[in-house]
């Protein structure tokens, strides 16, 4: 085979040919340029090697068409130890997209066997403004039917709604809201509620494996899953980081204390709340100036990670908003993500861990969203959401 035979081969093999439905013209002039390269290819090795050869060679099989993804692909805005959210974010589907719904059914009626997350909507006076929803793993938004929650209200008359990030158990199976006097539970695989008598002004509840910890301003008991009977304990529920669910019922609790360069990570026993250890939190890996001012909010343990929110002074501004992950053995900051200082005070709380190590936050306005660190990926889960969220682990 001579190379004008080659190229007489190559023609007819490659004849166009006229789509038979316009819609699949593109792939199929993607499948004649693979074969065209690959035939080309296939003939010039035959002729190298031994002089000739069959066409059969040369009519390899067309490749189906790739693959075409049903959410757009999101590369990462960063990978390093300081990253940025996009300007836009893009929302992906997710089942976490369903609280922005209604509520179709109360849980009195249809219980779950476990919820995903709560949320409680909020008006422009952040008041209470409408029932508590409970989205169900089954996608069913339900209302909290079975009890009317009270806001919570500090000595000085600040209210704020009974729904915070804490309150529904990592295993999504109950939840616990602190009430003036009281903590109250609700089974919300059965609609059962519970109401356990404590004294005094509480406001903030924390999952601590087999007990709930609840407190305010000057004391926290913690009261058992099972029986119900609650003890005071020396820790703090405004500081205290939520345990990781996978760890064990005596691993430490970790509290998130001080500002600035008396900023420190506090370990105390699970059982006692002795303390164990302190150990300073430092920049780790985080370029100068870069550094974590304060804490706020709840913080949330995955493994040996620690995730929250905080102020932080970034190259731009002291006293920017940021989130920020940690190792809790060391205090060493391992990322840090920048939102800059067009935000509000406290805008963007941290929610969470997802399964894969992404953490769940706010993002001003109203936006849900999932950042994970390792990669610098960060997507959007619900656009316009205004209200209180507590997710499961």
């Amino acid at each position: 085979m001579n190379e004008q035979d080659l190229r007489r081969l190559m023609t007819v093999s490659v004849e166009d040919v006229l789509p038979s439905q316009p819609a699949t013209a593109g792939w199929e002039r993607a499948r004649r340029t693979r074969r065209t390269r690959r035939a080309v290819a296939a003939a010039a090795l035959a002729v190298a090697l031994v002089g000739g050869g069959t066409v059969a060679a040369l009519r390899s099989s067309a490749d189906p068409p790739p693959d075409i993804p049903v959410a757009p692909t999101v590369e990462p805005t960063h990978s390093g130890p300081v990253q940025r959210p996009p300007d836009n974010l893009t929302y992906l589907p997710d089942p976490l997209n369903r609280l922005g719904a209604p509520a179709t059914v109360p849980l009195s009626e249809r219980p779950v066997q476990r919820a995903r997350a709560l949320f409680q909507p909020v008006d422009e006076e952040n008041r209470a403004d409408g029932p508590v929803r409970v989205l169900g793993d089954d996608g069913v938004v339900r209302s909290l039917d079975v009890v009317t929650l009270a806001p919570t209200r500090d000595a000085s008359g600040n209210e704020a709604v009974a729904v915070k990030p804490g309150v529904l158990s990592p295993d999504g199976r109950s939840a616990a809201f602190a009430q003036n006097d009281e903590l109250i539970m609700v089974d919300l695989t059965t609609a059962a509620v519970r109401r356990i008598p404590l004294e005094g002004y509480l406001e903030l509840v924390v999952w601590a494996h087999d007990r709930v910890l609840v407190g305010g301003e000057d004391r926290t008991y913690a009261v058992d899953r099972v029986t119900g009977v609650a003890t005071t304990i020396d820790v703090s529920t405004w500081v205290v980081a939520a345990p990781d669910p996978e760890a064990g019922r005596d691993a430490p609790l970790i509290e998130m204390i001080g500002e600035r360069d008396a900023l420190k990570l506090r370990s105390r026993t699970a059982r006692e709340a002795e303390i164990r250890s302190e150990q300073p939190v430092t920049r780790g890996a985080l370029p100068s100036p870069y550094a974590i001012n304060e804490f706020y909010g709840r913080g949330w343990l995955h493994g040996e990670r620690l995730a929250s929110a905080a102020w932080i002074t970034s190259s731009e501004i002291d006293g920017a908003e940021g989130a920020a992950v940690l190792d809790a053995r060391t205090g060493a900051v391992s990322h840090l993500l920048d939102l800059g200082r067009d935000r509000a005070k406290g805008c963007c709380e941290v929610l969470g861990w997802d399964n894969k190590g992404s953490v769940l936050l706010r993002l001003e306005p109203a936006a849900l969203a999932r950042w994970n660190p390792e990669t610098g990926e960060i997507t959007g889960i619900v656009r316009d959401l205004r209200g209180a969220i507590a997710l499961a682990s």
